[in-house]
């Protein structure tokens, strides 16, 4: 086990633990599949693989910017990680001045979601750094550095159904139960992919392709450049399956925690003795369901079905075991029953493509707005300002017909702490999707869709992007023009 403290880079500060002993995987040889015909299921403008936060915006997006858009989805849901992998302590889409700066999609969601389906501060409460506000919201995963931000906990299940919902409104193809195999690569370009289902492998035909799988699994099978470099005493890079109990009472569990930090570290020491892997549980929408989003696990890989595997093992014998030791040890857990374990896999890094662009951690410092701005993440510390994220985070440096968006987008290991989180996912899916609907309707490739253009329509569905972003995109262009 390792424990991993806060910093100006981290914001979180967690155990994980290391992996059980490898195995070693035996050579059985091949098999030659033979040739075959594949029938054409659909086609349409815009292809968005992965129905999670990105690939939800995306669709959406791309749909309201007019294109017809087809959305594929290997689970009976959409949402991914917010929704079926239970990550539902959204990260903060307040800046450290309390203004919001992750809106667009996000803010529609939130507007409406129905009341009880979300906990968080008020309002007027972003920003505050009241130290009694602070204490209450720390406990509560909304307050951090001694500032209270928006970042709220929701209702999965109110999530799935908003987010199904808004993309059938707006007339998108929605495919369930349905896994892209292999993306349909010509001259260099993606013009589809074959998918796999109960009706056998079919394939779906686009204009553009946008790989929200959360992996790069279509980048990288298509051919482009990716990176996987992590660092294993990293958060970050952990993996692990999220649960809820419920029946608990959170508050008497937070006046535990808050009030007797003595008698809590001897309780946290204890469960580490009895289960070893062990962690403590976060409050959701309601004061009588606990969240667990760990323990996090590191040395596995999410691209090895082996690891995927053991560590789904490892995490539904771990939840047995903590509600034994809970309902024996912490108050508030008496009666606390099994809920839901996540039926996705916490995977939080497997790949990042290599783009025309990136986030990047010496960008940090001086926060200044790229001219190819398509969102504006918070920073992860005060000590930072907002950070621009670019197009070019998007597009992959030589490979065509194909746009990424999510947790793989092009970025450095450090920076994608923050830029794998959910609302980043939203803005990138979101950017994506547009851009993707842009480059449909123009019969161009995505790389050369006009930033201008691309700004302007980003800003009509509500992106929050700095002033003046479409002048600079013009300026940028207007340079690169001379300069040839």
């Amino acid at each position: 086990m390792k424990t991993i403290v806060r910093s100006d880079e981290r914001i979180l500060s967690s155990d994980i633990f290391d992996r059980d002993a490898r195995v070693v995987r035996p050579d059985h040889g091949f098999w030659d599949e033979p040739g075959r015909r594949v029938p054409i299921y659909h086609r349409c403008g815009v292809l968005v693989v992965g129905g999670g936060p990105s690939g939800t915006a995306a669709a959406a997006a791309a749909a309201r910017a007019g294109a017809d858009v087809a959305l594929l989805e290997r689970y009976n849901h959409l949402g991914g990680l917010s929704t079926g992998g239970l990550v539902i302590w959204i990260d903060r889409m307040t800046d450290w001045e309390g203004q919001p700066v992750i809106r667009g999609f996000a803010e529609e969601l939130f507007d409406r979601l129905p009341a009880d389906a979300v906990a968080g501060p008020a309002r007027e409460d972003w920003g505050s750094q009241d130290p009694a506000k602070a204490a209450h919201w720390s406990q509560r995963t909304a307050a951090y550095h001694g500032v209270v931000t928006w970042s709220p906990t929701v209702d999965p299940e109110r999530l799935k159904l908003l987010s199904q919902e808004i993309v059938l409104e707006r007339q998108v193809k929605l495919i369930y139960h349905s896994w892209a195999a292999v993306p349909i690569v010509q001259d260099g370009r993606v013009r589809g992919v074959v998918f796999e289902s109960k009706e056998g492998r079919m394939a779906i035909m686009a204009d553009v392709v946008v790989d929200a799988t959360g992996d790069g699994d279509l980048f990288a099978r298509a051919g482009a450049a990716f990176v996987n470099d992590i660092e294993e005493a990293d958060v970050h890079h952990c993996m692990n399956t999220s649960w809820l109990f419920g029946g608990v009472d959170m508050k008497r569990w937070i006046d535990f925690k808050a009030g007797q930090p003595e008698a809590f570290s001897q309780f946290m020491a204890q469960g580490r003795e009895a289960i070893g892997l062990f962690e403590r549980p976060f409050v959701s929408w309601r004061d009588d369901i606990a969240l667990f989003m760990g323990p996090r696990q590191t040395g596995y890989s999410a691209l090895d079905v082996d690891d995927l595997t053991a560590v789904e093992v490892r995490s539904h014998r771990t939840m047995a075991a903590h509600l034994d030791f809970f309902r024996a040890h912490a108050p508030g857990f008496e009666n606390a029953f099994l809920m839901l374990s996540a039926p996705q896999i916490g995977v939080r890094h497997a790949r990042r493509l290599v783009g025309t662009g990136a986030v990047l951690r010496s960008q940090w410092p001086d926060g200044v707005p790229l001219a190819d701005e398509i969102g504006v993440s918070p920073a992860v510390s005060p000590k930072f300002p907002n950070i621009s994220i670019p197009y070019g985070a998007l597009v992959p440096q030589s490979l065509d017909g194909l746009l990424a968006c999510g947790r793989h987008i092009s970025c450095d290991r450090n920076s994608h702490g923050f830029m794998r989180e959910i609302p980043q996912c939203w803005i990138t899916g979101q950017a994506a999707g547009v851009a993707a609907a842009l480059a449909s309707r123009g019969g161009i490739a995505p790389r050369d869709v006009d930033i201008g253009a691309l700004q302007s329509a980003l800003i009509a569905q509500g992106v929050y992007l700095r002033p003046g972003a479409p002048a600079r995109a013009a300026a940028k262009a207007g340079e690169t023009a001379t300069t040839d």
